[in-house]
């Protein structure tokens, strides 16, 4: 039987076989890369080029130079969207990884009905987001309509309505990562702590979190470009409201994040396209380094085994 196996991998990897393979590898790499150049590479560099013209159209873009970028970092909207969005995906990124892994390593004890849990808490994410918007949208306003207000009038609901909004719906999703996590510590490691003495707390603070520190990066990272990337719960929940007129005379909206802010200059006014375009180069940047400073801190910290 061994040796079957033996000849079969042989077989496999013989030079008769691989030859033809290498010979037409262009041909079955071509759909696939041309499938990615024209539906990621062509729009990713097209809009970079858009975002230093003035245009309504793509067909009549005029080079403005950085024209656009000057009036986006000049608008107050887009900063005040910026830091409001930065406040929102850092109480998310606690409240969001906290609760899931507490929950993550609760079903881990061996609980009754874990399984069942487990989809219950998973069961949100699988709802969409202009949904999940209209439905919280609801019930919040039908708590607030007790005490004579909305979650478009006051900034400080709204502020935390996103932010329930987004723990409800990803929670369950980060707990799947947490409990595969959890699940991999390996068992001699716990005995190995319980037989020098190590309590509960101490076990889970020297031992799993250390380990399961691969799914914390992921959790994080997903975490953190979610929040930045929040566009339609925010569009359906409070549309950015409420209204605050600043004495300079600027009107922002409070509740205002920065997808819902670029998508608010690209499609309200024609003649500012292009400023859409530049904050969304912008964007894209600010959330590629976020994500990439956040990989390069935690992976640091990760426990080889």
């Amino acid at each position: 039987m061994k040796q079957t196996k033996r000849n079969n991998a042989a077989a496999v990897n013989s030079k008769l076989i691989r030859r033809p393979i290498q010979r037409c590898f262009a041909i079955f790499l071509l759909p696939t890369f041309a499938a990615f150049c024209i539906g990621f590479l062509y729009p990713f560099f097209k809009g970079f080029y858009l975002s230093f013209c003035k245009f309504t159209t793509t067909s009549n873009a005029k080079w403005v130079g950085l024209q656009n970028y000057q009036k986006a970092f000049a608008d107050a909207s887009f900063l005040h969207a910026f830091w409001y969005t930065a406040l929102v995906a850092a109480a998310s990124l606690v409240l969001i990884n906290v609760l899931a892994f507490a929950v993550a390593y609760a079903l881990t004890r061996g609980i009754r009905g874990a399984n069942l849990f487990r989809g219950v808490f998973f069961m949100p994410n699988l709802i969409g987001g202009i949904v999940l918007g209209y439905i919280w949208s609801m019930i919040f306003d039908g708590i607030l309509s007790h005490y004579n207000t909305s979650i478009v009038l006051n900034t400080m609901y709204g502020y935390w309505g996103l932010i329930i909004l987004m723990g409800w719906q990803q929670i369950g999703y980060m707990m799947i990562i947490y409990i595969a996590g959890l699940q991999s510590v390996p068992e001699d490691m716990i005995e190995a702590a319980k037989i020098d003495g190590a309590n509960g707390w101490q076990t889970l603070w020297k031992i799993t979190i250390p380990t399961v520190m691969p799914s914390i990066t992921i959790c994080t990272f997903l975490t953190l470009t979610n929040s930045f990337k929040l566009f339609d719960q925010n569009m359906v929940l409070n549309g950015g409201q409420p209204f605050v007129f600043r004495p300079d005379g600027t009107v922002i909206k409070s509740t205002e994040m920065l997808a819902l802010n670029i998508y608010n200059t690209f499609y309200l006014n024609a003649n500012s396209r292009g400023v859409g375009q530049a904050k969304a180069v912008l964007f894209f940047v600010l959330v590629a380094a976020i994500a990439l400073l956040q990989l390069r801190a935690t992976r640091t910290k990760e426990v080889q085994q």
